[in-house]
């Protein structure tokens, strides 16, 4: 093992001309690899593959944790190599076996014209003439691009991680060393932040969206029958009116069930602000409690003493609850420990409910949902479909167990799934059960990635689970495209597919570029003890968050190709625009809500049950949205923040409704007051639209003074507060620094990010 990681550091070491010297040459890592070796051979050709007990073996390099993947390509392009060497009849086998032809279980897997054999053939070629072709030259990948300035940015990441504009200190302190550093970790101190943790997170979980009440789908009665419905017997001795009564036990129940919701997300909480390895979202060997779902637990009498306040419905606490007791021998749980086998979130009642599992699933869901949520797989991807399901029915007695083409993904899914064979109730029944009959003969035996489960760790399969998968490093990759996710609103890249797109190599640059920070950043996130808010500050310094345009547009397809996902911007998430629109206002418009009638479904939000992706690109109705918002916030804000003290004023600190367009100080105060309502809702200050602005202002007044019979005070509607009487308005300027915000608040850089 030591020889091993010393050989494995000095690797990592290499420069890439001493790479391509000792044999990965750039045409290899950048057309044989990509385009055949990734797409078409890794598949089988892998240990656990179908193809593992050949003679050509190749590393996935996904698994390599050397930075820039060297060993890998290394030993992959060895493989290619001696294979290509080999001949048979006066031809290459590497040839051969593509085509279909020798011996070949993976069949035709290029056809003789197309584009993945012809790099093949031209590899083969370049073998023969011992000149392996020399590294392409290109321009460093962000050169062109232009970036946000700290100030910028600052704005950017306050707004984003914590809801609120930077504070004057913090601007003052920019410039200092280290200074963005500084406020990062204030700002993950915040309680804002972690409202964002959790939502992000949820985005990708969605554990909030179990249908049905929470305690009649997450808490069963075969295991809480005495407890789960505990708010139904609570008497509310001090409510004597009976109407009053019955809505608070509404209330006690919809908390309640909002608090069980909580408890996966509120598990990530407090590991990020506990700065406790982040690994303990599948190791944790506890569950987060609240008062109310303690109750439903039957555990609050135990820890009632650990609560600040025992009727706080959302105070959560680290909890470990113990080994449940069924009704029937197959409900009652094994444990050695007399606890429940607590495994973070993968083995909370709530994943486990929202990923359920059928007598024909078997479990093969919460499997592949495994391996996309904690290692960033998509087991999908990692054959084609089955050209006909028919034939491979007829031809074998259990085709996932025999049928090559199956294979490759059930001999990876089918161990998984076995893991949880233990939860194998659904629906009203709960989550765990064992199933009568044991478990299947019919699919791969109970393991991860060739290790067999052994019996005796059966009882704790889920944190055998998420041990092994917390040493996997494919995990620290994960959560790192997890954070890039939370922090950009976009996925990371994926590999190009498409072998005759003429762009495939500049897509390839660009997703292998990303991938290589990737890999830096999750390698710092693991030998750093996994403090996830190191994967924050990380991807907030780095160039692909930073990027903000080009510098010129003077550039060919495949450079514009290369940049292509870069200086992207994203239409802000419903919960964003409101959060944006209290630290701009102090007050948010209020109506951006997913649930309770509100407009957030239809502005992109999701419901974590039947829509579970925000949406990226503005449909009509969202414009619809955006020109509603506008007018509204604008209508009630303007008159508000008149009506406020001058130096409480947060728009209009710096002119008064008497200021109009037409002298040379009066101009002058309506100018500084545009500038500051563009720095403070848009977050900069360009000369050319302020004079828009200033047109804009000053043509609204003029053409009101040119009409006659104008109401002299404010609309009704925008009173400031609704037992007001209209602000005055003689001069019409009130209304006109209201049609300013309404410009500003439908500008691109107000909406979008």
């Amino acid at each position: 093992m030591k020889q091993t990681f010393s050989i494995l550091s000095a690797l990592s070491l290499l420069t890439m001309p001493t790479i391509r010297a000792m044999g990965a040459d750039s045409f290899f890592t950048e057309e044989v690899w990509p385009k055949v070796g990734a797409h078409s051979c890794l598949k089988c050709h892998k240990d656990g593959g179908d193809a593992e007990d050949s003679k050509f073996v190749l590393q996935d390099p996904a698994r390599d944790a050397t930075p820039g993947r060297h060993v890998s390509l290394i030993h992959n392009r060895a493989a290619f190599s001696r294979m290509a060497k080999a001949v048979k009849d006066g031809e290459s086998r590497l040839l051969l076996k593509a085509a279909g032809k020798l011996d070949h279980e993976g069949e035709v897997v290029l056809k003789p014209d197309s584009t993945g054999y012809r790099i093949l053939d031209k590899f083969v070629r370049q073998l023969d003439s011992a000149q392996p072709q020399a590294a392409k030259d290109a321009p460093p990948f962000f050169d062109g691009i232009s970036m946000l300035d700290d100030q910028r940015l600052l704005r950017r990441v306050t707004l984003s991680l914590a809801g609120r504009l930077p504070s004057d200190a913090e601007l003052k302190s920019l410039g200092k060393p280290d200074a963005l550093t500084k406020v990062l970790d204030a700002v993950m101190k915040e309680d804002a932040f972690y409202d964002r943790l959790r939502e992000g997170f949820n985005d990708i979980f969605l554990t909030v969206g179990i249908d049905g009440n929470a305690d009649a789908t997450v808490l069963a009665y075969e295991h809480f029958e005495k407890t789960k419905l505990w708010y139904q017997k609570w008497e509310f001795k001090e409510i004597t009116d009976p109407k009053e009564r019955q809505q608070a036990k509404y209330r006690i129940a919809r908390e309640y069930r909002e608090a069980l919701l909580g408890e996966p997300m509120k598990l990530i909480e407090h590991i990020v602000r506990s700065d406790r390895p982040f690994t303990e979202i599948v190791t944790a060997d506890y569950a987060m409690m609240t008062p109310y779902t303690s109750r439903g637990y039957g555990m609050f009498d135990e820890i009632k003493d650990r609560f600040k306040e025992v009727n706080d419905p959302f105070e959560y606490i680290p909890v470990r609850l113990k080994a449940l007791k069924g009704r029937s021998r197959q409900t009652d749980q094994d444990s050695e420990t007399g606890f429940y086998p607590h495994a973070g979130v993968l083995g909370s009642f709530q994943y486990l409910t929202r990923y359920p599992t059928t007598e024909t699933n078997r479990n093969r869901l919460r499997a592949r949902m495994f391996y996309q949520h904690f290692l960033g797989v998509d087991v999908l991807e990692l054959a084609a479909r089955v050209s006909d399901a028919a034939a491979a029915t007829a031809k074998y007695k259990v085709p996932t167990m025999e049928a090559a083409e199956c294979v490759v993904c059930h001999k990876t899914l089918d161990p998984v799934a076995g893991l949880f064979q233990d939860y194998w109730k659904f629906a009203a029944e709960g989550v765990y059960g064992k199933r009568k009959g044991g478990w299947f003969t019919d699919m791969f035996g109970a393991g991860y990635e060739g290790e067999d489960l052994a019996p005796q760790e059966r009882w704790r399969s889920l944190q055998w689970l998420g041990e092994r998968t917390a040493k996997d490093p494919r995990f620290a990759v994960a959560m790192v495209e997890h954070v890039y996710y939370i922090v950009t609103g976009r996925k990371v890249l994926l590999p190009p597919k498409d072998l005759d797109d003429p762009l495939f190599t500049a897509h390839h640059r660009a997703q292998q570029e990303q991938r290589a920070l990737i890999e830096t950043i999750a390698t710092r996130f693991a030998k750093n003890g996994f403090n996830l808010k190191n994967v924050f500050k990380d991807w907030i310094a780095s160039d692909f968050y930073r990027a903000d345009g080009l510098t010129s547009i003077a550039i060919n397809p495949a450079r514009e190709a290369e940049l292509d996902d870069l200086c992207l911007v994203r239409m802000l998430a419903p919960e964003q625009v409101e959060r944006k629109l209290v630290a701009i206002f102090g007050k948010g418009w209020g109506r951006l809500h997913s649930n309770d009638g509100g407009l957030g479904m239809l502005y992109g939000g999701i419901d974590s049950k039947e829509v579970t992706e925000r949406a990226a690109d503005p449909s009509g109705a969202m414009g619809a949205i955006q020109r509603l918002l506008s007018n509204d916030v604008a209508c009630k804000a303007t008159a508000l923040d008149f009506s406020r003290p001058i130096a409480e004023r947060l728009l209009f600190p710096h002119v008064e409704t008497d200021v109009v367009p037409g002298t040379t100080e009066s101009d002058a105060k309506i100018r500084r007051t545009i500038g500051h309502l563009h720095q403070r809702i848009l977050g900069r200050v360009e000369a050319s639209e302020i004079e828009r602005t200033f047109q804009l202002f000053s043509g609204i007044v003029a053409d009101a003074n040119e009409r006659k019979g104008l109401e002299k005070q404010e609309s009704y509607y925008c009173r400031p507060a609704p037992d007001q009487n209209p602000s005055p308005d003689p001069h019409y300027t009130l209304r006109a620094w209201r049609g300013v915000v309404t410009y500003l608040l439908r500008q691109h850089d107000f909406l979008y990010e």
